[in-house]
């Protein structure tokens, strides 16, 4: 069993820090949660959100609602776009200031999300600025009050203290991860998830399943962590298939809200590492969407990390993977059983699917070496990664492994 693995004599911290609500009509607990900062003295809320999904999905209304009630005056900074940059957070951070902002509301999937947290820390530290943040120029103590609606069943980002975003006029993302970066609040409601596409469903799910496969195996990696990782992998694979062919099935969405919130967790408990690093480069030559670039990759990763850690990845895997028996010569038959699970939900493209050539390797291998915030995340892989490794796994992710 995965937990033979486990040595009681290492001390490992475990992370559980928002509150999380969590269930069709949590958005109705916003109203409580302004009662609470209003009472705290916060007359102004920057919302930071994207540019159509916060009113589509009836998010607003209750937020506009119960501000109203409140007497809370909401500020809306609704140009958050995918992968926000250090310019966008700044403009985010210089609309709170000027309403005076006393907490920040973020209303979407994980773009918005990072791009309110990283706001609350700006707005909490005067005169610094999105690139001294994410260039590490400083080093945040506090934030303001962040509440974190949740409006995708992907990163998790409304349970844990990481955020991701781009560098203005650089060729990369950051992440910075802070205690005070970690929401106040964070809501749940699979309410407001039903109006997904089938696409988006597809892609914010694997990048749940993704994050927990890479956080069980982490070096950093914690029995939570581990523990998370299963019961999110059962989860996404019973739900996933019902919501894509019945898209308002609240059942299946609150199994995948609680699936993304677990690997959100699981995440904070451990790390990420080779999918999430090796994605990067492929976002910057294709634009493609983040979901599909892991899901192209993930297949390669677990066969390069199988045999380090067989036991975890069988018993994580299990789901969609029954045969495994934990034996580091499964490694191949991992890697197939992952990519066949992810075929049989659609989404069947590989590299060269999407124009990507051979000798493209060869440029993705000096991104990876070449920026900076990846040499972190590879470094809490379970394997020594190589440039050798790093170009295995593009090449074998060029076309389908049978």
């Amino acid at each position: 069993m995965w937990d033979d693995c486990c040595d009681y004599n290492v001390v490992r911290e475990v992370r559980v820090k928002s509150i999380a609500y969590l269930g069709t009509g949590a958005i109705d607990k916003i109203d409580p949660i302004l009662g609470k900062l209003k009472s705290e003295g916060v007359a102004a809320v920057l919302c930071v959100c994207g540019g159509h999904a916060y009113r589509a999905s009836g998010a607003w209304d209750k937020v506009e609602a119960a501000a109203l009630r409140h007497g809370i005056v909401p500020a809306l900074y609704n140009r958050v776009t995918p992968s926000p940059t250090t310019d966008t957070v700044d403009d985010a951070a210089a609309l709170g200031r000027a309403i005076n902002a006393g907490a920040v509301l973020a209303i979407g999937g994980g773009s918005p999300l990072d791009c309110g947290k990283s706001a609350a820390i700006l707005l909490a530290n005067p005169g610094k600025s999105a690139e001294d943040l994410f260039c590490f120029r400083f080093t945040p103590q506090k934030a303001l009050p962040l509440v974190a609606v949740n409006l995708t069943h992907g990163t998790g980002s409304e349970v844990n203290r990481f955020a991701v975003v781009t560098v203005s006029g650089r060729s990369h993302r950051s992440i910075v991860g802070h205690d005070c970066m970690y929401p106040r609040y964070a809501i749940d409601d699979p309410a407001l998830m039903t109006g997904l596409s089938a696409e988006q469903s597809r892609y914010v799910s694997i990048n749940a399943f993704c994050r927990v496969v890479e956080a069980a195996t982490a070096t950093a990696a914690n029995p939570l962590a581990v523990t998370l990782a299963r019961e999110t992998v059962g989860l996404v694979h019973r739900w996933l298939p019902v919501a894509l062919a019945e898209p308002e099935n609240l059942k299946a969405r609150y199994g995948l809200c609680l699936a993304a919130l677990q690997a959100g967790v699981a995440f904070d408990n451990s790390h990420l590492h080779m999918a999430h690093a090796l994605e990067q480069p492929l976002g910057r030559f294709r634009n493609l969407p983040h979901g599909l670039r892991l899901a192209i990759l993930l297949p390669a990763v677990v066969g390069a990390c199988y045999a380090a850690k067989p036991d975890v990845l069988a018993h994580v895997l299990g789901p969609v993977a029954p045969g495994l028996q934990g034996l580091p010569e499964e490694a191949d038959e991992a890697a197939r059983a992952v990519e066949d699970w992810i075929f049989s939900l659609g989404i069947t493209q590989k590299l060269l699917d999407l124009g990507v050539q051979e000798f493209d390797v060869e440029e993705f291998c000096n991104f990876v070496e070449q920026t900076p915030s990846l040499g972190l995340l590879l470094s809490v892989a379970p394997v020594s990664v190589s440039r050798q490794l790093v170009a295995r796994i593009y090449t074998e992710s060029l076309r389908p492994m049978r």
